[in-house]
């Protein structure tokens, strides 16, 4: 089996998009997470990050995990992905706890995977450079190539609600160790860290999955044996789906940064990607900045397959907030 045959695709679509609520918030009071809006029109953010796995791994190797409250939202968005491709937590628990689940269940499926990844709630202007960085980043063509990588962004502004990586040594297969990781730093602080060669942090990792796995069994072992036991039990359907709500039930919520990755820098390693016009669409003005670029760019959305089923269209949204001066609300909806 070749490299690109043992490349799964984990696309981390979980999580409930409190920072934008703003722009995501219904007339009833129901904040749609922001991976199941689109930017402008067209595909959601989610749909976009199916396509972007679909580009480093086969389609029976692209899984999902999300959340079973969201069900209204993905169950349309991912209709595409078979159904076991789909990993549903009980509710959230953190992102360590949502990486841990689908990775513990690929590991089940496929011993020797590389898996990648990729956050739902991105948009990323260039997908053929970041595809190429991504492919770089899970081969395992190279014996000093490392097992985990993660992919560290060319800051386009000393931006004071993102994380930096802090590159260490370099080596001659382009990849650098990781020297420290800096949370949302003032803004003098990014300015600096920029010039020492940091790069944003877009936590898009592509790991050997058992290399992954020991990062977590070295700072959350009761966890990690706790939930192996869930997806290994023999049992199916109801009986699994209940001994998986009991344990999270019991879960701490961990961050998969600041409790899994931040202290294993010597695990780690850094590509550093060039600009490709990502954003994480963390705040309205990146919100802002992302739609700007795209016009500037002559950028058009994808067409999505049949109607779009975003349900909300974030650019709208900051378009009506700004001429009103105050948050709109949206209109619950696919976007026709």
């Amino acid at each position: 089996m070749t490299d690109h045959e043992r490349h799964w695709a984990l696309i981390l679509a979980a999580g409930d998009g409190r920072r934008l609520r703003g722009l995501t918030t219904t007339p009833a009071g129901v904040s749609v997470p922001k991976q199941f809006c689109s930017l402008d029109g067209g595909p959601s953010l989610l749909e976009e990050a199916v396509e972007r796995a679909r580009r480093i791994a086969e389609p029976e190797r692209v899984c999902a995990i999300v959340a079973a409250q969201h069900e209204p939202w993905w169950s349309l968005q991912l209709e595409g992905l078979p159904r076991d491709n789909i990993v549903v937590q009980p509710q959230n628990r953190g992102t360590a706890n949502g990486v841990l689940l689908p990775l513990l269940w690929i590991l089940q499926r496929d011993p020797d995977a590389r898996v990648i990844l990729l956050p739902s709630d991105h948009h990323v202007r260039d997908e053929a450079k970041l595809a190429r960085a991504l492919r770089s980043a899970a081969s395992r063509s190279s014996a000093s190539w490392p097992e985990i990588v993660l992919l560290g962004f060319e800051p386009r502004a000393a931006d004071t609600e993102l994380g930096y990586i802090v590159p260490g040594l370099g080596s001659a297969a382009g990849h650098r160790s990781v020297e420290r990781f800096v949370e949302k730093p003032a803004a003098a602080r990014a300015r600096e860290l920029i010039d020492q060669g940091a790069l944003w942090n877009a936590f898009i990792v592509a790991a050997d999955a058992q290399a992954l796995l020991r990062l977590f069994e070295r700072r959350c072992p009761d966890i990690v044996s706790a939930m192996r036991a869930v997806v290994l039990d023999a049992r199916a359907g109801p009986a699994q789906a209940e001994a998986l709500a009991a344990l999270y039930a019991e879960l701490p919520e961990l961050d998969f940064s600041t409790s899994i990755l931040q202290g294993q820098e010597q695990y780690l390693r850094v590509l550093s990607v060039s600009e490709c016009g990502w954003s994480d669409l963390g705040t309205p003005q990146r919100v802002a900045q992302a739609v700007d670029d795209l016009k500037q760019a002559e950028w058009r959305a994808a067409p999505a397959i049949g109607r779009s089923r975003a349900f909300l269209s974030l650019a709208a949204q900051h378009r009506r907030q700004s001429h009103s001066g105050s948050l709109a609300h949206p209109i619950a909806g696919p976007i026709a």
